[in-house]
Parts: structure tokens; C-alpha cells; sequence
């Protein structure tokens, strides 16, 4: 399946001598995508497992020399390394913290090698590296679960990708059909998440919801648990995992700005603090800060004790929530459709803001403030066709912004100097 980030690793190719670094939580396809890149991309690429082959680990524990490195691997491995031709694939890099710092010494050798790596729960070893970490040495990308318009083009929805994103641009209403056709995609994929393994079966099952069998997402959560309670102390991975599986009940307050005593009564933040940033380091969860001015730049403004936590992908979210796929097609649990749906956005704007942010005045919110193009926007989310909101006209009257944008099922459409963008078509915004 195709993934965006293969844009950003042919560009490492053609213009980086550092080694890549792919980040990104457990199951979204970090393997996958450098192997396919390797494969379409390098006459050769020799792949390691440094979890699995041992006796390849533990030559980086006697030396961290790229030649040497190298020349080892070729007589375990029995074969020829073409420096110019082949990629060095390091999977499960976390394991070894020798091998992260031999990196730093494959930027700076005189021979042009090429390494990209990647690993489960890469960002928390980042954050607890008892050695020096190659800063400055590495590339590092992100790999995100697949976002929706990576949904569209796995479901040969090409056309209807450049459709989106004419309207987009000309702020013109889509012809109704189309629009339904597009409103029901973006369904399943809230439905769906974009878990690359989910979206395989799904659309190994024709493309049909009712077929899909969501027992993936309960192992890939299951599979989230276990990292808990591997890779961490009993106590901590106790506190991960009450963190975890509070988000749904956190987000379907009223005011979900993250609340310690959710997670537990007798929570305190100098107890969970250490739990909450394993939890973002890992990239399971994603954090949208409050920002006191909608002023640039949003992040010198953030309060850094109010903040709201969203799960890194919608599919998870719906199974961790115990909602049914019939609730959202049906539109009978309209209020969690809606938790959903701001759940997507955040995801979304992640990817492409890496920063997200919220914004509160008096007695109202905005659901999210975004910069484009140097100006401070603000967006309101609807998850159905009601479009109606006090706090976005206030918003106007008080900060008077260039324009405001409006997420909803409606069409497009610009009235009242606000934008209104269709839920699917949210990928459109900042794009390139």
C-alpha cells in the first residue's frame, strides 16, 4: 500500500548522507514501508533484526566502527557488501543502544553508506538514551497510522481524491452523489482507523464493513498492553496502562481537558506525569496543548497544565470505547460519533502540524487553532450536519481572523467568511 512518506525517503536518498530514523507506533507499517522502499529503490538491501539475530546485536556491543561493523555482518550474513548499491536495514534498533550510537559514526565515515532504521517504542528510548544520542546525525521521520487520503488512494480512489481538492480549493459544493460517496468513505474509515493491517482485510473483504474482522484491533491494543508491561517496571506499566484505557472515558466529558483523577481518584500528576510522557513518547497517544493567545506563536502561549490527550488512531479509539460499527454507520450513538470525529482531526492535523492546539475564552472553546500561511485560524468541528456554534461567532467578533474554518458533513462552501470543509477532505488543508 502506498504511504506518503515515501515522498520524504526519496528525497533522504538523493540529498541526505545522515541515516534514517523511522518512528511511529507499533503496527503502523514501519517495516513495511522501508522494505518497500529498499526493494524499489536499491539494487541490494541487506535487513537485520537486532531482536531476533543475537549474534548480529552483539557485534555492536565489541565495536561501533562502520567498517568493522560491516565486515562482521558480511561473514555472518555471507555475503558482499556494495557500499554504493545497498541499503543497511537496522529493525528493532531499541533493543541495542550501541547500534543508535554507531550511527553518529556512519554519518561521519568517509564511505557513503545508507541506513535507515526503525523500532517499537523508538521515541521512548529516545527519551530515556543513557548514552549520548547522535543528534544531528540522524534523519528522523515519522510514520503515522494511514491518514485518509492514504485510505482513498488504497481504495483506487484517485479521481475522487482530485475531486475533493478542486472543490477544496474553488470553495465550491460537490455534486450530491459525489459528496454521499465520499461522506460514506470517510465513515468507514472512522469505523476503520488507519491501521494498515485493518485496511488490508478490509479491503481483502471487498470492501465491505460488515466483513472486516476487528478482532485486529483488539490484538493490536493487546499488543500496546504487552509493550507496557515489557518494556517497563510493573508499577509504571500498571500506570501506562490506566492512562490508556481512560481516553475514552476522557474524552466523553463535556470538558475533556485531561484530568489526572479520571485516570484514577486518588491520581496525582507527580505520580502519573512519567506514565503520561512514556504514553506520548511512544506515539500511542497525541497531546493538543492550550494555548492562552491565538497568537503566533501558538506554543509560547501554551498553559502546560491544561491539555487534552486523543488515542493516535479512530479505529482504536471506537474498539477501546466498546462501540459497535453499526452505532456510527447507523448514526445511533451520535454523541461518541462526535469524539470520534474530533479524535480524526487530531490525529490529522498531527501529522501535518506536528504542534496541535486548542483555545478557550470566558465560557467558550475552540476545537482546534492552526497556522496557515502565517495567520492564526480557527477551526470548529461538527460530526454531523449542524453547523451552528456560539463560540466560533464570538471567536470572529472578538479576533476578527482572515477567514474561520468549519469541519462538518456539509459541503463545501464559504459563507459569513468561513470555510467549510467536508469531514473527508480534511486532508487537504496545508497541503504542499
Amino acid at each position: 500500500m502506498y504511504r506518503k512518506i515515501e515522498k520524504e525517503l526519496l528525497k533522504w536518498k538523493q540529498n541526505s548522507k545522515m541515516p534514517l530514523m523511522l518512528i511511529g507506533a507499533r503496527q503502523t507499517g514501519k517495516t513495511y514501508i522501508l522494505e518497500k522502499f529498499a526493494k524499489e529503490n536499491f539494487k541490494n538491501y541487506v535487513y537485520i533484526n537486532l531482536e531476533k539475530e543475537q549474534n548480529i546485536s552483539e557485534i555492536f556491543d565489541e565495536t561501533i566502527d562502520p567498517n568493522e561493523l560491516i565486515q562482521k555482518i558480511e561473514i555472518l550474513k555471507n555475503i558482499n557488501f556494495d557500499v554504493e548499491n545497498t541499503l543497511l536495514f537496522l529493525d528493532e534498533i531499541q533493543v541495542n543502544e550501541n547500534a543508535i550510537t554507531s550511527l553518529k559514526y556512519f554519518c561521519e565515515n568517509e564511505k557513503n553508506y545508507k541506513v535507515v532504521c526503525a523500532g517499537s517504542l523508538l521515541g521512548v528510548k529516545i527519551n530515556r538514551f543513557h548514552s549520548s544520542f547522535p543528534v544531528g546525525k540522524v534523519t528522523i521521520q515519522y510514520l503515522y497510522p494511514m491518514n485518509f487520503e492514504e485510505f482513498l488512494i488504497a481504495n483506487n480512489e484517485e479521481k475522487l481524491i482530485e475531486e475533493i481538492k478542486t472543490h477544496y480549493k474553488n470553495n465550491t459544493p460537490m455534486i450530491t452523489p459525489i459528496h454521499n460517496h465520499a461522506l460514506d468513505l470517510y465513515k468507514n474509515y472512522l469505523i476503520i482507523g488507519g491501521m494498515p493491517a485493518i485496511i488490508n482485510d478490509y479491503l481483502n473483504n471487498e470492501k465491505n464493513i460488515t466483513k472486516v474482522n476487528f478482532e485486529l484491533s483488539e490484538q493490536i491494543i493487546t499488543s500496546y498492553l504487552a509493550d507496557m508491561n515489557k518494556y517497563t517496571e510493573n508499577t509504571e506499566s500498571i500506570k501506562n496502562s490506566k492512562i490508556y484505557n481512560a481516553i475514552p472515558k476522557e474524552l466523553a466529558r463535556e470538558n475533556n481537558t485531561f484530568k489526572y483523577s479520571i485516570v484514577d481518584k486518588d491520581a496525582r500528576k507527580i505520580r502519573y506525569e512519567s506514565s503520561l510522557d512514556w504514553l506520548l513518547a511512544s506515539n500511542m497517544i497525541l497531546k493538543c496543548n492550550l494555548t492562552e493567545k491565538p497568537e503566533s506563536p501558538l506554543k509560547a502561549y501554551i498553559n502546560e497544565d491544561k491539555f487534552k490527550i486523543y488515542l493516535s488512531d479512530c479505529g482504536l479509539l471506537r474498539t477501546l470505547s466498546n462501540i459497535d460499527y453499526e452505532e456510527i454507520i447507523l448514526n445511533k450513538n451520535e454523541m461518541y460519533k462526535g469524539v470520534l470525529t474530533e479524535n480524526y482531526i487530531a490525529i490529522t492535523f498531527k501529522e501535518k502540524f506536528k504542534e496541535i492546539y486548542y483555545y478557550t475564552f470566558g465560557k467558550y472553546e475552540i476545537d482546534f487553532l492552526i497556522k496557515l500561511n502565517g495567520d492564526i485560524i480557527p477551526v470548529e468541528v461538527k460530526s454531523g450536519r449542524r453547523n451552528r456554534s456560539k463560540s466560533l461567532n464570538e471567536y470572529i467578533k472578538k479576533y476578527n481572523p482572515k477567514y474561520s474554518i468549519r469541519i462538518s458533513s456539509k459541503n463545501f462552501g464559504m459563507e459569513n467568511n468561513i470555510k467549510s470543509i467536508p469531514l473527508y477532505a480534511v486532508f487537504c488543508i496545508n497541503e504542499d
